[in-house]
């Protein structure tokens, strides 16, 4: 049997192909999404290519998390100094970052919830599939891609997983953020003389100037 022709006039679109990127709707687990938003607040959107919200929560939670110290409270409570991480929460800035903390989870939760209802609609329409763009700038289309391929390149350098799969705008935004942050760590360092066994070498590098 023949496959029917796809229905022009829907309401929902399955997929959207952009010269920057390609968004398309498909079952995701609510509960997935939400845990990358409980591991760091906007990563949740990014996956649903809410790319506005997602980078909103993102670089507020690391401006709001820089402020009330903490990462360096969570760093104290893991070698068991407890009294110094109470003392170096910043009070006025951490009831800031509890509300932009469970607000993102929930969100994702919802936005989730809500994407997959779209889906399951679109797929009823039978709706149409633009496969191919071009524009000045680049060239976009759907095809096959590996899934381990991709991880292996995020995993290599995180952001070019995203490049592979043709979604610049996190793309971009994951690796400017890995260079920052890798930056302001000195994550590539640390990662160096791990490497190297130099283990008296890397502790300047994680160890707080005021701890």
């Amino acid at each position: 049997m023949d496959r029917p022709t796809p229905n022009s006039k829907v309401r929902r679109y399955l997929a959207y192909i952009s010269t920057l990127g390609t968004t398309q709707l498909h079952l995701r687990n609510p509960f997935v999404i939400a845990s990358w938003s409980l591991a760091f607040p906007g990563l949740g959107h990014l996956l649903l290519s809410k790319y506005l919200r997602g980078y909103l929560l993102f670089l507020w939670e690391i401006y709001v998390n820089v402020n009330a110290h903490v990462n360096l409270a969570i760093l104290y409570s893991f070698t068991g100094r407890f009294q110094m991480a109470k003392d170096v929460l910043d009070i006025n800035w951490i009831l800031f970052y509890i509300p932009t903390y469970i607000f993102s989870v929930w969100d994702a939760y919802r936005t989730t919830i809500d994407l997959n209802h779209q889906y399951i609609l679109a797929a009823r329409e039978d709706a149409e599939v633009k496969m191919f763009n071009v524009g000045s700038i680049e060239i976009n289309y759907l095809d096959k891609r590996t899934p381990w391929n991709a991880a292996l390149w995020s995993a290599m350098m995180p952001g070019l997983g995203q490049v592979l799969i043709h979604r610049i705008p996190a793309a971009l935004f994951i690796i400017i953020g890995f260079i920052a942050v890798g930056e302001q760590s000195k994550l590539l360092p640390a990662l160096h003389f791990s490497l190297l066994g130099q283990f008296e070498t890397l502790k300047p590098f994680l160890i707080h100037n005021g701890s």
